[in-house]
């Protein structure tokens, strides 16, 4: 897939943030894998091509986690924490993509 096929604008919003955990760093060194927070709507094919696009490196497949929102008690009331859609990105071999800011 290239990225011609999507709008720049709406690829730009589909990575939310990394996710930085003891998990998702396991998962990095164990198969050359990244884990970002996606927008609900998002697809696996949007995922790559942002991937590509703003990080320059070529991705082998997209996995993608929908986790529900956990309801929790704030004092007297109850609320609920936002679902979540998590993507487990996998580079190809000889890929790096570095996300704590230091330079290599």
């Amino acid at each position: 897939m290239s990225t011609l096929k999507f709008d720049e604008g709406r690829l730009m919003q589909v990575l939310v943030a990394p996710i930085v955990s003891e998990k998702a760093t396991m998962v990095a060194e164990k198969s050359n894998a990244v884990t970002f927070k996606v927008l609900q709507s998002a697809t696996k094919h949007e995922i790559k091509a942002a991937v590509e696009l703003m990080f320059k490196v070529e991705v082998k497949g997209v996995s993608v986690l929908n986790t529900k929102g956990k309801t929790k008690r704030f004092g007297k009331t109850m609320g609920r924490r936002d679902n979540v859609r998590k993507a487990y990105v996998t580079l190809k071999p000889g890929q790096e993509l570095n996300l704590s800011g230091e330079a290599a």
